[in-house]
């Protein structure tokens, strides 16, 4: 029997979102014959030569006007009929003739209106106004310009999510360089892994930052950047945990106001349009198996995808606050500033999520009146582990949508939001990645939410579920592609001229489609499940099995925390198979026993199937997880099998692969 949804958006609600006036644009404008988000989904996909330039104009996009009024571009775009890596030769071009300035679109607003207001977890507020943001932007600006920045060059920023990193990744693209960005909790070679690659001429740092109550000092490290990167000519130093930092021992530092110079009388902000496909952002592959991918994103086409998710997805307007909790390491803090562009209130979090009491976001919700809260599944999870009951305690009545990504949402998080911290709130579950830096599955806020469901796939994302013959598939799993290209995909990898490594990461599959990586499934509701990482996935006798399945069970019992499942190959060569092994860690003070084992058996068997019953079931102190949060099973697998880690870097706690070495449990 189906279950009743968990949301259903109120009629006044419908009528008020975005979504629904872009659709009665759309139906006016181009005579299109759509009515609702599914036929709107069907149009986006068969006329992209439509749609996008419909996203353009309904979210204001600011472009170099031409004579007599004809449209920003020469043309929507070129070889659109065919998915292939974008390249010179047969990949697809977006608005071609179409000339932009990404920082000019997020700095359109230059009033009163608080633009940025910054929370760290000791409680310190800071506030920035548009107008002020604009100011401080034009002076960073100018001295990069007198630094002799120029178009193309790149800026690294090793920062912690401050207002100081969205000011310099502004006045970086208001220049047309190239801004990339790694966090804090980054080592050494992590950092150097990637910016070593794309070689900055600027690197922008803090001193250090907090993080869950201790000071972390970043100057040894930068100084051990600065020396092993030659390109970089200048470190400019924030002073973020003391007034005047040392850095005598960093070639090249600066301090961020000495580098400034004296507030200019009225500094001024010039934006210099460039073509759609200029790039703005390179982001990295997480680098769990070699060396990380350098993904160069194009500012057209990050910012039109952007405005697409944010204006007509999430419903964001210009009154409202948006937090995510996010570092800079992360994708989601190049899309989190990107509301800047809706003329919205960003909220930044620098810190520990649980710091410095359990409840600590919560209050940051309801202090700041957040309307829009994104953060990450094991956020809820660990809150709802917590026993935080949000809707009880604070003051939650300005919170109208929670969105939750980096990794598959289990039910009882969906109940736990919507039975703990509030019943009218739209759970916009979303997926995607940094390599389309954007959402292919993502929320509707006109439609119900469905539990363990991702409400839908994004507008103008031709998204399916193929079978290993690459047909497709609907109500039963298999690999998450899109057949059909949008303006958001890459525009390249650093340093592959030739388009190999672009394309042998997502078109050698399956020729004429991008193969995204991920194990799901199209719903009957027409939404989404993502059950893991393809690449991870466990095949016990044959059989297929996403890891999120086994997660979204076990991580319900009390005692568990969290966990990690591995398939472990068993047997001789000629006859091997393979065995799920699952990883717990349990609450402090608890040992798993063999009781313990049976109800967690029992619980998968009777949510999952048999299939799903791990052979082995093993507690571990500790879960591998990379920088931006998400569990690495293929690095534990690597371990169990005797392995080597190839980038061990790419490990928030790398030190913890030593627990799964040699366990006696699996030999």
């Amino acid at each position: 029997m189906d279950h009743p949804p968990l949301w259903t958006p109120s009629p006044d609600r419908v009528a008020r979102a975005n979504l629904t006036a872009f659709i009665a644009t759309v139906r006016r404008e181009y005579g299109a014959d759509v009515a609702d988000y599914p036929s709107l989904y069907r149009w986006s996909i068969t006329s992209p030569e439509r749609f996008w330039p419909a996203v353009w104009r309904f979210c204001g996009v600011i472009a170099a006007e031409r004579d007599g009024g004809a449209e920003p571009w020469d043309e929507v775009g070129v070889g659109l009929d065919r998915m292939a890596p974008p390249d010179p030769v047969r990949g697809p071009s977006w608005f071609p003739g179409a000339r932009l300035n990404f920082a000019e679109n997020l700095l359109r607003r230059r009033d009163a209106h608080p633009a940025l207001v910054a929370w760290n977890e000791s409680g310190t507020r800071r506030e920035l106004s548009y107008r002020a943001l604009h100011a401080a932007t034009a002076r960073v600006a100018a001295a990069l310009r007198a630094a002799g920045l120029r178009p193309g060059d790149r800026v690294a920023g090793f920062m912690p999510n401050i207002p100081e990193t969205v000011i310099a990744m502004l006045a970086a693209t208001s220049l047309g360089a190239v801004w990339s960005s790694c966090s804090p909790d980054f080592g050494v070679a992590g950092v150097v892994d990637r910016f070593g690659q794309i070689a900055p001429r600027i690197l922008f740092c803090a001193d250090g930052c907090r993080y869950g109550g201790k000071e972390i000092d970043c100057l040894g490290r930068v100084a051990d950047i600065a020396g092993r990167i030659p390109a970089i000519e200048q470190v400019v130093v924030i002073p973020y945990l003391a007034e005047r930092p040392p850095i005598h021992k960093i070639r090249g530092a600066v301090l961020w106001d000495e580098w400034l110079g004296p507030p200019a009388r009225e500094a001024t902000l010039e934006f210099e349009r460039f073509p759609f496909n200029h790039p703005v952002y390179i982001l990295y592959s997480s680098g769990t198996t070699g060396l990380p991918k350098c993904m160069v994103h194009g500012a057209g086409g990050t910012l039109l995808q952007h405005q697409k998710e944010h204006v007509l997805h999430v419903d964001l307007k210009q009154e409202d606050r948006l937090c995510y909790i996010t570092t800079c390491g992360w994708m989601m803090w190049n899309w989190l500033v990107s509301a800047l562009a809706v003329h919205a209130t960003v909220v930044l979090y620098d810190g520990a999520p649980f710091a410095p009491r359990p409840d600590a976001l919560w209050s940051l919700l309801g202090e700041e009146h957040v309307s829009v809260f994104g953060t990450s599944a094991k956020y809820l999870a660990l809150a709802e582990k917590e026993g935080l009951v949000p809707a009880e305690t604070h003051d939650l009545s300005a919170l109208r949508t929670i969105l939750s990504t980096g990794s598959p949402l289990a039910g009882h998080s969906y109940d736990y939001v919507y039975g703990r911290i509030k019943r009218d709130v739209h759970l916009c579950n979303i997926s995607g990645g940094t390599e389309i830096i954007s959402c292919f599955a993502i929320g509707n806020p006109t439609e119900p939410v469905w539990r363990d469901e991702l409400q839908a796939p994004g507008l103008g994302m031709a998204v399916q579920v193929f079978d290993p013959r690459g047909a497709p598939l609907v109500g039963t799993a298999g690999e998450l592609v899109c057949t059909k290209p949008f303006p958001s995909m890459p525009m390249a990898f650093w340093n592959d001229a030739d388009g190999a490594k672009y394309r042998a990461a997502y078109f050698e599959r399956y020729p004429g489609a991008w193969r995204h990586g991920d194990w799901a499934q199209v719903t009957e509701h027409g939404g989404l499940i993502i059950h893991g990482r393809s690449d991870a996935t466990l095949n016990p006798g044959g059989v297929r099995i996403g890891t999120a399945e086994i997660y979204r069970q076990v991580d319900e019992l009390p005692e568990v925390l969290e966990s990690l499942a591995i398939g472990q190959r068993i047997g001789s060569p000629a006859g091997a198979d393979e065995r799920i092994v699952l990883f717990v860690r349990l609450r402090d003070g608890l040992a798993l026993d063999e009781a313990l084992r049976e109800r967690i058996r029992r619980c998968i068997r009777e949510n999952a199937s048999p299939h799903h019953v791990p052979r082995r079931i093993v507690q571990v102190a500790d879960i591998p997880r990379t920088i931006s949060g998400k569990i690495s099973e293929l690095a534990v697998r690597a371990v169990v099998h005797g392995l080597p880690v190839e980038n061990r870097e790419a490990l928030a706690n790398p030190q913890a692969l030593e627990l799964y070495r040699g366990l006696a449990d699996l030999a």
